[in-house]
């Protein structure tokens, strides 16, 4: 594991498709006329929706994009039910929110993997140590040596 990145890998596929889906928000923001298939209300909340997706996937949190993509969708069911946005327009957004949610899932599954692996080697690790503990007597000191001392030796010889 690399130090410098605290053990996080980096997503680079998911920052794309979150930028594509970030994409996705301007032009969502950008509808005014009930004509484009999507109200200006309705884009207003769906875009902050999309950022939230974005943030997450740009902060190596799958699994917050994905709830995030959840809220999305659920607000984007409701927007079409009121009738703020177009069955056309909501299976646009539904093919970019599709093609974000596969890429997050494989990336918390990526993430998921690499958590259990390093789960499993500090596992190994600690139980490694105990092992070593257990087996490796511990230090003993050096008794002291029999000797003369300071016996004969200096003044006061006779």
């Amino acid at each position: 594991m690399n130090p410098a990145n605290n053990g996080r890998r980096r997503l680079p596929r998911v920052r794309g498709l979150a930028a594509a889906f970030l994409l996705l928000a301007g032009s969502l923001a950008a509808c005014g006329p009930a004509d484009t298939g999507l109200q200006h209300d309705a884009a207003r909340q769906l875009q902050q929706r999309v950022l939230g997706v974005s943030e997450a996937a740009a902060g190596n949190d799958p699994a917050g994009g994905l709830a995030a993509l959840d809220g999305l969708e659920a607000d984007l069911a409701a927007a079409v039910e009121n009738g703020q946005v177009s069955e056309d327009r909501r299976r646009s957004i539904m093919t970019a929110a599709a093609a974000v949610r596969a890429d997050l899932a494989a990336a918390k599954s990526a993430a998921d993997a690499a958590a259990a692996e390093a789960a499993a080697a500090q596992q190994q690790a600690d139980a490694a140590a105990a092992e070593a503990a257990q087996t490796t007597p511990a230090p003993v000191a050096p008794a002291p040596a029999e000797g003369k001392g300071n016996e004969g030796k200096g003044k006061g010889k006779d």
